[in-house]
């Protein structure tokens, strides 16, 4: 950064610090330059995220705002994708400037984080979706449509930027995945509901801030009655959202679903417990209607496809699989992961050992006279060496195995050795086929073999 700023003395950016495993605003803070990150000591000892503070975002009464997107991971593999059609607009409480040394502090007009702005004398709420410091995304995409805004395109550019994140993360989620649940082994239907905050730039621009992989779904909020008397008082935005996410979550991951179709024409099933949480004045009345449900008994076959039916439609839009052709290009190292699953070879683990990585490069035959297995060692080594160092794999901090982003990059050297006059995606993607190639021919050779 200190280099960049030399070179061009008119680049004066701030920064925004995020500590390691922070919530709620907890501990994050704004600087002008890396010198004024504070010392170490209490939530500052943390490893951090710095991120260029995005100076000109999009404003709203005069107000900065972010978008809290909720986005269901419904499967792996397949690559299963849906976004909430609608979220939740979160306000600062005080009118936005662009950063000062004067103003750097000022936390209601710079984080749009809910936990801190509900402390501020200025934040308000609303029963009403439209107004107050929490609003609906989709409030927000009726008042730029109003202004002549491109809606649809910014829906697409906000799809987009969640494929482009999901496939970014799914490699790493699968290697983890199968220590847990290994690969033609029963195991549990697994599911996430990630939250997404997004950032609006003045040319209607989507920014990612952060993923969150366990986004609040309370709905409602504290109140003081009193000095130190609270009370739990529902939120309707809150509830708007997300409990249509919920209840829409349910009906899309339901283990049950297929088999309860599947045996619709052999024998009378019973009726499901239908979670009936559309927006009701209170909590009361989805307690009841379940209850009537529960008490009803074995029912028609019919009466389940009837309380289906009787639901809302669906709040999730289905994203991927149906744009994947788009985003095909992008999924190189998913493909790359499935090699690194493939020769992790202890039951359990997420790091590669030495013996694996000289199977998976003897197997891919990828080693010859100018690349022999000595210098397999020592790229094993050196890599490995590197990416551990880092600390950044907490779970198994102890093994000193090579982790995924270890073998990616040590994967990226191999490419360029081997295919040195193409870009490095075409190297990669070589790279890829060659090896797939080869570990094919000896699956089949193993299969010929075992039939004699």
């Amino acid at each position: 950064v200190r280099r960049m700023k030399d070179s061009d003395p008119s680049w004066k950016p701030t920064f925004i610090v995020k500590p390691d495993g922070g919530c709620q605003g907890d501990g994050i803070y704004l600087i002008k330059d890396p010198s004024d990150i504070r010392p170490t000591g209490s939530i500052q000892s943390r490893p951090a995220v710095v991120q260029e503070y995005i100076c000109k975002p999009l404003l709203m009464d005069k107000l900065k705002f972010d978008i809290r997107l909720y986005v269901l991971l419904k499967s792996l593999e397949p690559l299963e994708i849906y976004i909430a059609k609608d979220g939740l607009s979160r306000f600062c409480t005080e009118p936005y400037q662009e950063p000062t040394l004067k103003n750097l502090h000022q936390v209601f007009m710079h984080l749009t984080n809910y936990s801190l702005n509900i402390h501020s004398g200025n934040f308000i709420h609303s029963d009403s979706v439209n107004t107050g410091s929490k609003r609906t995304f989709s409030s927000i995409l009726c008042r730029l449509s109003s202004r002549g805004a491109d809606v649809k395109k910014l829906w697409s550019d906000i799809i987009s930027l969640v494929i482009k994140t999901i496939i970014a993360l799914t490699p790493e989620l699968k290697v983890y995945y199968q220590s847990d649940i290994p690969a033609g082994k029963p195991g549990p239907t697994c599911f996430q509901i990630l939250g997404f905050d997004i950032l609006l730039m003045k040319n209607l621009k989507p920014v990612l801030l952060e993923v969150n992989a366990n986004p609040s779904m309370r709905i409602e909020h504290e109140q003081e009655l009193s000095p130190g008397v609270f009370e739990n008082v529902p939120s309707p935005v809150d509830e708007e959202v997300k409990v249509a996410v919920i209840r829409d979550t349910l009906r899309l991951v339901d283990p049950q679903k297929k088999k309860r179709k599947d045996a619709h024409d052999i024998l009378p099933q019973p009726s499901p417990c239908v979670i009936l949480l559309c927006r009701c004045p209170s909590l009361e009345q989805v307690l009841e209607a379940n209850e009537e449900l529960l008490d009803a008994g074995p029912a028609a076959p019919d009466t389940a496809q009837n309380a289906e039916a009787a639901l809302p439609s669906l709040c999730l839009k289905q994203v991927f699989p149906k744009y994947a052709r788009q985003f095909s290009h992008l999924r190189l190292v998913d493909r790359v992961a499935a090699l690194f699953i493939r020769f992790l070879g202890v039951k359990g683990t997420t790091k590669l050992g030495p013996t694996g990585f000289r199977t998976f490069i003897r197997n891919c035959k990828l080693s010859n006279s100018n690349f022999s297995m000595a210098a397999v060692d020592i790229l094993y080594i050196d890599i490995t060496r590197r990416w551990n160092s880092m600390g950044i794999d907490h779970k198994e901090s102890g093994n000193p195995g090579m982790c995924l982003q270890a073998f990616v990059e040590a994967f990226f050297c191999l490419a360029q050795k081997k295919y040195k006059s193409l870009p490095l995606h075409e190297q990669v993607a070589s790279l890829i086929e060659f090896c797939e190639c080869h570990l094919d021919a000896l699956h089949r050779n193993r299969l010929l073999w075992d039939c004699g």
